[in-house]
């Protein structure tokens, strides 16, 4: 056996790697219940203005990207993504929602969507900076 150490992950090193893990996952949970759901907002030239990458598992929605034009910040858009967002979780099974993000994001748009803070991690991902997790529910 040998130990490779790299900074450098190849896609097929990524794949061995998730396939043997969703192997062993797949003894515990049906893997089916986990999948994609994106909303993405583009203006008239096709150019993306913002958007949302999550996906379901089992009946929560883990959002795993937000992000919105520094243009349109502050316009709605945002809160718009979010409750298109949530409408589609709900309508295939989703009850709960789950986001983090990090001190100099998004926590207070979070907050007032009805997110609630239940664990803040110190001093990541630098010192004095926070990474917060935050659930919602019902959905």
């Amino acid at each position: 056996m040998k130990v490779i150490v790299t900074r450098e992950i190849s896609e097929q090193d990524q794949h061995e790697l998730l396939t043997g893990l969703r192997s062993y996952n797949s003894q515990f949970i049906d893997l089916s219940i986990i999948k994609p759901l994106a909303v993405f907002y583009r203006d008239a030239q096709d150019v993306l203005q913002g958007g949302l990458i999550g996906r379901q598992e089992g009946e929560w929605f883990n959002i795993q990207f937000l992000w919105v034009h520094e243009a349109r910040r502050g316009s709605g858009l945002g809160s718009d993504i979010m409750q298109r967002a949530a409408t589609e979780a709900k309508a295939i099974g989703c009850k709960h929602a789950l986001v983090d993000t990090a001190s100099f994001q998004a926590l207070p748009f979070y907050q007032k969507l009805g997110f609630q803070l239940q664990m803040t991690l110190p001093d990541h991902p630098l010192p004095g900076m926070q990474r917060y997790f935050l659930t919602k529910s019902p959905l």
